[in-house]
């Protein structure tokens, strides 16, 4: 049986500092929130969000080469943590609204 041709997948990524690591940015982010008004923040991470469309033959193999990316590249394991997830997009590839599976919603 002929493999079946690559599909076009989704690998949204999340990269956070770790729990120990103090965090600038985030608490930069904070007092600026509170000195707008905003009084009940009490913290404020910030870290990093991508999306990285993937051709692979199956979701096991796009995992693998997201998890490859974030060990290689994307996170930096001795300050950063990093959580992925992947789905299929649909046939109109590159259409950022046209996954398979229902997507998170944004804000408007």
């Amino acid at each position: 049986m002929a493999n079946a041709a690559p599909a076009t997948w989704l690998a949204r990524v999340r990269v956070m500092l770790k729990p120990v690591i103090n965090d600038p940015q985030g608490k930069a982010i904070e007092n600026g929130l509170v000195s707008l008004g905003f009084a009940g923040v009490r913290q404020v991470r910030a870290g990093k969000y991508l999306e990285i469309q993937i051709h692979a033959a199956d979701a096991a193999e796009a995992q693998r080469q997201a998890d490859d990316m974030c060990r290689k590249l994307l996170a930096n394991p001795v300050t950063e943590d990093y959580t992925f997830e992947v789905e299929r997009l649909a046939a109109a590839a590159g259409n950022r609204s046209s996954p398979t599976e229902p997507g998170e919603k944004s804000a408007v």
